[in-house]
């Protein structure tokens, strides 16, 4: 290139940066800015004219028959049949080999199997004679690139939302030669943030004098979008919102018209061959409408502070004008006569647009370059690359990426030593003192990684060169290719929500937070991702999205997920609760269940303390334990349907029967947990009542319609007239001044504080031991509502452990010395300083008499000046961690480097002193042979508890665990 060339570029150069920084302002304000009129322009004939008819059979004819007419010319070709039968694929925890630490051992064993089966299907298919080239893979009709999409049975394939099956869809019928708008809505797509959506280079159609920038794409719907939470997905490791904002209806358009451009994007440009936008509710003959139509935003600034969205028969006539050869044969001469600078401003008009072959596998690409000497120009060194055959056609340049499957992503053996690196180092960092030899055989470990990184068949990044003979310009760029992509997650998740309408029907309940609803249903293994086949959308997006998207920290697909480790459990379990109620970032349905199975114990046990008032604690356990089983739970979950309405990953995990009813029953119970934080525990007591016995009236009528306390029968309006009368329950009264609550039915609290060897009496009708029972739900539910509010980062394990901690025996037995109720419990014989169970007991019975007196608000309250101030104790001091788990934490640290089974303490009872009922054992704790403590208690469980606790203090220096673990808590002690 000659000097005057060069100068004239840089003067170009300076000119198109400058308009680039024009065009995205102009754009980012066209997506962003509220303008206070909304207009779609004159289109040259109206859609109603004949014209309007004859453009639209012309976009038919030329471009969407277009691939169909070649491909019917060529010969048939049918793919080869397997040769092998594939297997079921396993269950992945993460979604990157970098993400995981760990794997079971069954997943491990089968590598192989795996990546033979693999590479045989990609093998096959490369064998497809209309391949576009060898780096560039294509989609098949149902289809992914390393085999089929689905492996379910023919009976699973008929239902289900991951087969595209969405209950209750209704069916909707257009008329094609207009734009509907008497029952159609119209909403604009709102995406935050905008990285990797505003494009330097955004495709601009210029009409009238006028350029129109492409801002989207609008969705027309066939009912109004209401309560619809906003859809999230995680791409370029970035996490996106998308809402919908009602807009003016745009005028100037058909229906057939806006769905041949839609069919023309997504179906002819980026064959997304298993998209299906139709109702499965209807035949073939009577699928009607798509459940929504999109219609394609060119908009540009008008006066008034308004904006004009492009007519869609411009746009048709925009890309039937584009729709030609990309280089004709007749212009190779020319092409070739063309000195640098004419060449350069030809490229500059092409690069980055989407080029079509119609007929070959895949037909479309972007173009990142085009040389007419055959010859890459500014190819990536580092990159693979393949040379086009010299047919004197210029040649396309395309960056492109390889499947995950066969780069070094979805290598089971880059898995395998991956895998290796991560435990060798988590064991050296749990080492008293690292060796060299140790250092080094880790260092070993990372080059191994990294040379099997840069192998020449595992890269991920190639350079695919092509000839430019048989391709067509589209005049689409990027930009379009990026929001089309979002469309198919967007629709899913408002053909979801809409079904939902129908569950709400089902439950008799219209929930006021949809999210919840949307939350209790999806499965810990549901991934948001591209809302079609997967392979089909990231082959697409390789083909002929952005080439270099701004990529976020790729952690953001595990933040939120469950992890495992000691370190991690310790990391957690040191966070203190948020100040106030603090929505949770974790998106499935484990911490909801967590609560909801609260929820349903708390309502079946008092539904059958009230309609059994003769039976005792154990009784009611047991048909509790019946009530609540899992079994049942799914028995109740298939009443709901809800299988119908779950999200889960498409994989053969929940294909068995045994764990499709686990997760149903664990679906249930957290759309319970749903129920009552949407509408409080009234709304979820009806929906659990009629889900029990809606089909058996008269049950259902004893289940809702149960007595009150037979106390309470006795004295409707209360019983505080016997105060005077009798003295026991003077001496309550001290007891509830000192509370600062008064009972309307004292007898109650007379009963809680009445243990079971006192007879009947007719003061309080019996003892406190089914109250015992009560007590002990509503205190479970009540814990466990504030930790799903106040510990929004706790996964359902780490709650777990801090109730355990806040309810169990230890805890209550303390809030019962506090309160000094032991003072006023009544036995029938003496009784000395009463056992932690004991004190345990009666807290448990005051709990239950206060919600039969005063309910679940009350209860509420004394928990929150009772039990919850005490977490922060629990959580500086690991209450929640026993020392036999701590110790066996620590010693499983410590496990060897070249694996085999790990070590674990061992527990012998060396010494047993004393009659039976006074009894004292001894116990010491061996860890590989050696003794590490002794402990004594009243059980040998008590003893074990103590030799652990003993060893935690007297072996510091043997589990560095322990100095990693005091840092965590000083850390979060300075935040």
């Amino acid at each position: 290139m000659s000097q005057p060339v060069r100068d004239r570029r840089k003067l170009v150069d300076r000119s198109q940066r400058v308009k680039v920084y024009e065009k995205q302002s102009v754009l980012e304000q066209l997506m962003l800015k509220k303008f206070s009129s909304v207009k779609c322009s004159n289109a040259d004939v109206s859609i109603f004219s004949t014209q309007t008819k004859e453009l639209e059979n012309r976009f038919e004819s030329d471009l969407l028959t277009r691939a169909s007419k070649i491909i019917a010319s060529k010969p048939n070709f049918v793919l080869p049949p397997r040769k092998t039968k594939l297997h079921k694929p396993h269950h992945v925890c993460s979604e990157s080999p970098l993400s995981s630490s760990s794997c079971s051992s069954s997943s491990c064993s089968s590598d192989e199997d795996e990546e033979n089966t693999a590479f045989e299907e990609l093998e096959r298919k490369k064998l497809h004679p209309w391949r576009l080239h060898e780096e560039l893979w294509f989609n098949d009709p149902g289809e992914m690139n390393d085999g089929p999409l689905c492996r379910c049975s023919a009976k699973a394939k008929r239902s289900g939302i991951r087969h595209g099956i969405y209950p209750e869809e209704k069916i909707f019928h257009c008329q094609l030669d207009s734009n509907n708008a008497d029952h159609l809505y119209h909403y604009r797509l709102n995406i935050s943030p905008l990285t990797n959506y505003i494009s330097k280079f955004p495709t601009t159609i210029e009409h009238e004098n006028n350029e129109y920038l492409f801002e989207g794409f609008s969705i027309l719907s066939h009912s109004p979008i209401l309560n619809y939470p906003p859809c999230k997905l995680i791409r370029f490791n970035i996490e996106y919102t998308i809402t919908l904002v009602e807009e003016e209806f745009p005028s100037n358009f058909s229906v057939r018209g806006v769905e041949m451009i839609t069919e023309y994007i997504f179906k002819e440009i980026l064959e997304l061959v298993d998209l299906n936008w139709h109702s499965s509710n209807g035949t073939s003959d009577s699928k009607g409408c798509p459940q929504f139509h999109l219609f394609p935003r060119f908009s540009r600034h008008v006066d008034d502070d308004g904006k004009e969205l492009l007519s869609l028969n411009a746009v048709m006539n925009y890309l039937l004008a584009q729709s030609g050869e990309l280089i004709k044969e007749s212009d190779l001469k020319k092409i070739q006569s063309m000195n640098d600078s004419e060449w350069l401003d030809f490229v500059d008009t092409v690069r980055g647009m989407i080029v079509t072959f119609p007929g070959m596998k895949p037909c479309s690409l972007r173009v990142d370059q085009i040389d007419k000497n055959n010859a890459v120009t500014n190819g990536d060194s580092c990159s693979s690359e393949t040379k086009a055959e010299d047919d004197g056609f210029p040649v396309i340049v395309h960056f492109g990426i390889r499947p995950p499957q066969l780069s070094y992503a979805g290598n089971p053996k880059y898995q395998k030593a991956w895998r290796d690196y991560v435990k060798f180092r988590h064991l050296l960092a749990n080492k008293p003192k690292v060796s060299y030899c140790d250092r080094q055989t880790l260092l070993q470990k990372e080059e191994k990684l990294q040379d099997m990184r840069t192998k020449n068949d595992l890269k991920r990044d190639v350079t695919v060169v092509i000839s430019s003979k048989g391709f067509h310009k589209t005049g689409i760029f990027c930009d379009v290719i990026q929001h089309a992509l979002l469309i198919p997650v967007v629709i899913c998740h408002l053909r979801f929500h809409q079904s939902l309408a129908h569950l709400e029907e089902i439950l008799g309940y219209p929930f006021k937070d949809r999210y919840l609803l949307q939350l209790a249903l999806t499965h810990p293994s549901y991934r948001e991702n591209f809302g079609t086949n997967p392979d089909h959308a990231r082959n697409a997006l390789t083909n002929c999205g952005i080439r270099q998207p701004h990529y976020g920290d790729r952690r953001v697909h595990f933040m939120n997920t469950r992890k495992r480790g000691i370190n991690m459990l310790i990391n957690i379990m040191s966070r203190f609760g948020c100040p106030e109620e603090t929505a949770s970032n974790i998106n499935h349905n484990e911490r909801l269940e967590f609560l909801g199975d609260a929820v349903v114990e708390f309502l079946s046990s008092i539904h059958l303390y009230f309609i059994f008032p003769d039976l005792e604690e154990g009784g009611l356990a047991t048909y509790r334990a019946a009530i609540v089983q899992n079994q049942h739970l799914a028995v109740l979950a298939k009443k709901l349907q809800l299988e119908k309405y779950m999200l889960y990953a498409h994989g053969s995990d929940l294909c068995h029967d045994i764990e499709l009813r686990h997760a149903m029953a664990n679906c249930f119970e957290a759309l319970m947990g749903a129920l009552f934080l949407d509408g409080g525990i009234k709304e979820a007591d009806q929906v659990f009542s009629n889900t029990l016995f809606k089909d058996e009236p008269d049950l259902y009528e004893v289940w809702i319609s149960y007595p009150p306390h037979p106390l309470q029968q006795q004295a409707s309006g209360g019983d505080r007239m016997y105060l005077k009368a009798v003295p026991r329950l003077q001496e309550l009264r001290e007891f509830e001044e000192m509370i600062g609550i008064e009972f309307t039915h004292i007898r109650l609290l007379a009963r809680a504080f009445t243990h079971r060897s006192v007879g009947f009496n007719n003061l309080t009708l019996g003892s406190n031991q089914r109250m015992e029972f009560l007590g002990d739900t509503v205190l479970q539910l009540v814990a466990s509502e504030y930790l799903y509010k106040y510990f929004p980062e706790h996964h359902e394990g780490h709650l777990s452990l801090l109730r355990s901690s806040l309810v169990n025996n230890k805890t209550q037995a303390v809030v019962c010395d506090d309160l000094g109720m032991t003072r006023f419990a009544v036995f029938n014989y003496a009784k000395g300083e009463l056992k932690t169970k004991d004190r345990a007991d009666l807290l448990e019975a005051f709990l239950g008499a206060l919600y039969v007196d005063k309910g679940l608000e009350y209860c509420r309250r004394f928990c929150e000046v009772c039990f919850f101030p005490r977490l922060e104790d629990f959580i500086m001091n690991q209450d929640w961690n026993d020392p036999k788990s701590k110790l066996q934490q620590c010693c499983l640290t410590l496990r060897s480097i070249d694996g085999g089974e790990p070590d674990i303490p061992i527990y012998k009872v060396i010494e047993s002193l004393g009659p039976t009922n006074t009894r004292v054992y001894k116990v010491a704790v061996y860890f590989r042979d050696k003794r590490l403590a002794t402990g004594k208690g009243h059980s040998i469980q008590e003893a074990e508890m103590d030799a652990a606790s003993n060893a935690l203090d007297n072996a510091k220096g043997l589990f560095p665990q322990l100095n990693h673990q005091r840092r965590v808590m000083e850390r979060s002690f300075k935040t």
